[in-house]
């Protein structure tokens, strides 16, 4: 088991407090709480109801399975776009990767498709990721996170929980669509996320991260599915920062500073709007090393040392936003 994932305690647990208190809150938040066919619990925030910034900004930490915050700012780093996230961890490996990273493909026999995100991952563990991770989750509920308009249907809920090795009462699924106000803002709130993504892509030791922030505008939301997700990813890709504390040597350190930062893509530079056009609308040939924040700033504890790398392209959003 990985250091870092050792001090890690249920996410399933600390995500479902967050979650029971949405719950209690959930007509002030504007979101909608019902029960699916299979006993399980659904919460919209965003597709039939108005949802909102703070709803959205919930469901951003219980992504994260209670081991992150996310805060509103209206510091950004982008002078027309100032209205953002904050996101910390103090445990990024396990919050982001083991919880927050949208990692689970979820399909059935109705055409449905998903990918679900959240703390169930930590229970289901039918990704490979796991065995790396060395973090396992057990809990007797488990909460699932869906980025799009419906709940699954009754089948895909007791998919789910048999995976998690629940009963289907105890499942909860919350759901946002992408250009919904909750949308745009759990989606600003992975900035973090797709940095620690990279570095394992990278093959950094996941063990030498400690601790990590994040800081992405959130983008405009607008009814257009594309357009929602290209604004959405533009936010990170170039308007994103992250800083990360790792331990180490500074070579190893200053190497992934180098080569974290979006602008090392090749075909970092125009909206992802565009970029996902030019592919015929198939996400998977989108070189994934696109996928990062644009400035980054590694932190060495053992050394002292700092390394940054890569520049926000207030321009590029601007574009995209507008």
């Amino acid at each position: 088991m990985s250091s870092s994932s050792s001090f890690a305690p249920s996410v399933n647990a600390l995500a479902g407090v967050m979650v029971d208190d949405l719950v209690l809150r959930a007509d002030s938040l504007r979101c909608a709480v019902t029960t699916g066919q299979a006993g399980e619990r659904c919460i919209d925030l965003g597709s039939n109801v108005p949802g909102g910034l703070e709803a959205g900004r919930r469901l951003g930490e219980i992504c994260m399975g209670g081991l992150g915050t996310v805060t509103l700012t209206s510091s950004s780093g982008l002078e027309r776009w100032p209205l953002g996230v904050i996101v910390h961890s103090s445990n990024p490996v396990v919050a982001c990767l083991g919880s927050q990273y949208a990692g689970w493909t979820i399909t059935d026999d109705s055409g449905f498709f998903a990918l679900g995100s959240g703390p169930a991952r930590a229970l289901s563990r039918v990704e490979d990721l796991y065995k790396e991770l060395g973090y396992a989750d057990n809990h007797y509920t488990a909460t699932l996170v869906i980025e799009g308009d419906n709940a699954p249907p009754p089948a895909v809920a007791e998919k789910v929980a048999s995976a998690c090795g629940i009963k289907p009462s105890d499942l909860t699924v919350l759901f946002a669509p992408t250009g919904s106000l909750a949308g745009t803002v759990q989606i600003a709130a992975r900035v973090l996320e797709v940095a620690l993504h990279k570095a394992h892509s990278l093959h950094f030791d996941l063990n030498n991260i400690v601790d990590g922030y994040g800081v992405a505008p959130i983008a405009p939301p607008i009814p257009d599915f594309v357009k929602a997700m290209g604004r959405t990813n533009d936010a990170i890709i170039y308007g994103g920062r992250i800083q990360l504390f790792v331990r180490g040597g500074d070579a190893e350190a200053e190497k992934l500073a180098q080569q974290l930062p979006s602008n090392t893509c090749s075909i970092y530079g125009k909206p992802f709007a565009e970029i996902f056009a030019a592919v015929g609308g198939d996400f998977y040939k989108i070189d994934a090393s696109l996928f990062s924040p644009a400035l980054v700033t590694v932190s060495n504890l053992d050394t002292g040392s700092s390394f940054h790398a890569g520049k926000l392209a207030p321009d590029i959003v601007d574009a995209s936003f507008r």
